[in-house]
């Protein structure tokens, strides 16, 4: 897999879109087919035509759904591509939202979210001779349905391990919006980055919003609500925690809010994103983010599509992995300076150990392929 990053910017993505409304509940315009690609598309790309349903967290998620959308686009610029798009606001929306895909044209159609996959799989079921592709979920066993699935306990293995030799306060903090499975591998990996920091350096560096043991811990309850996310962040940080991951989608909104407003009270906590680069990806609070725990979802959406446009579409999962680039811990940004070059070299070598096996990192979520 390729390992190109971009940065795709929302608005203007919204302006390539025609007016057009689909009639399901919660969707999105249709794009404008896309003129001539530059370079060479594979034949009948023209003809072809990719769509793609959010969860309820929407596409300017600065998260999950953005990074697949952006993937998408990427393929309608790079392939020639028609693309449509449904955006979802509630669950009650999925459903619909799909089948308007279905009846719109689509080739294939890549859902975001462990939580349509019941939707996807009826949608699957009922229309066996088109091809679908869903992110983060691989509980669905049909031969038109392309699970893409990431080990992302590894990168955050990295990110807690960072997290710990970053904290000067001994006390690191994570939390979800849910407890599923999508969320609790983030907070797995993170965890046990902490311990095995611990465990080579002799410290004892707290993590505070989860049990790995217990697989349970500190959850908002929804994607949604920024401001639990908000006095999530702020009960962590008067508890000591002075590096808190999110895992919670747009909820992770409210950790930036509370950050800013902390840091500028006097405070010196930080923040480790997930799924994209927030560096990148935030419209604030960039300065805050050390690091975040990447899926390149973008990539690999893009690349199940010219898949499919080539005529290669099979069932077989995509999984991410440090390995292949699927996942990664993403630059220091504005905190390069601050990261000492002993814990980057330290990093680099977990990253090496973690590759080849000699570090084991293993969650019970972690992508379990046929």
């Amino acid at each position: 897999m390729r390992n190109i990053k971009r940065k795709t910017g929302m608005a203007a993505a919204v302006l390539g879109i025609s007016a057009l409304v689909l009639t399901a509940c919660g969707a999105a315009p249709e794009a404008a087919p896309s003129g001539s690609a530059s370079g060479s598309a594979p034949a009948g790309a023209s003809d072809f035509t990719g769509c793609i349903v959010s969860d309820s967290g929407g596409f300017d998620d600065r998260s999950f759904n953005q990074s697949s959308y952006e993937g998408l686009m990427a393929a309608k610029t790079d392939l020639g591509i028609k693309v449509k798009q449904a955006e979802s606001k509630a669950a009650t929306d999925f459903a619909p939202n799909l089948n308007a895909m279905v009846k719109g044209g689509c080739n294939i159609t890549i859902t975001v979210g462990f939580l349509l996959s019941d939707d996807t799989k009826k949608a699957a079921a009922a229309n066996p001779d088109k091809h679908f592709a869903i992110v983060d979920d691989n509980a669905i066993d049909a031969k038109n349905v392309k699970p893409i699935i990431y080990d992302t306990a590894q990168a955050a293995f990295l990110a807690g391990y960072l997290a710990a030799g970053m904290s000067e306060t001994g006390k690191v903090a994570t939390y979800g919006g849910m407890n599923i499975p999508t969320v609790s591998i983030f907070m797995d990996g993170y965890a046990d980055g902490v311990a095995y920091y611990n465990e080579k350096k002799s410290k004892d560096v707290k993590v505070l919003g989860w049990d790995v043991a217990k697989q349970s811990g500190t959850f908002t309850g929804d994607f949604d609500n920024q401001g639990k996310g908000k006095n999530t962040t702020v009960t962590f940080a008067n508890e000591g925690a002075d590096v808190i991951m999110p895992v919670a989608g747009p909820v992770g909104l409210g950790t930036m809010d509370a950050v800013k407003e902390l840091n500028a009270g006097g405070k010196d906590v930080k923040v480790i994103w997930v799924d994209a680069d927030g560096f990148e990806s935030l419209a604030s609070g960039n300065e805050f983010v050390l690091s975040s725990v990447v899926k390149e979802m973008g990539q690999s959406v893009e690349d199940v599509v010219t898949s499919d446009v080539e005529g290669k579409f099979d069932s077989t999962p995509y999984v991410g992995t440090l390995e292949n680039g699927g996942v990664a811990l993403a630059p220091f940004h504005d905190f390069d300076s601050k990261v000492s070059a002993e814990l980057k070299s330290e990093l680099d070598a977990l990253k090496a150990d973690i590759i080849s096996g000699a570090v084991k990192v293993k969650s019970p979520s972690s992508p379990k392929t046929k």
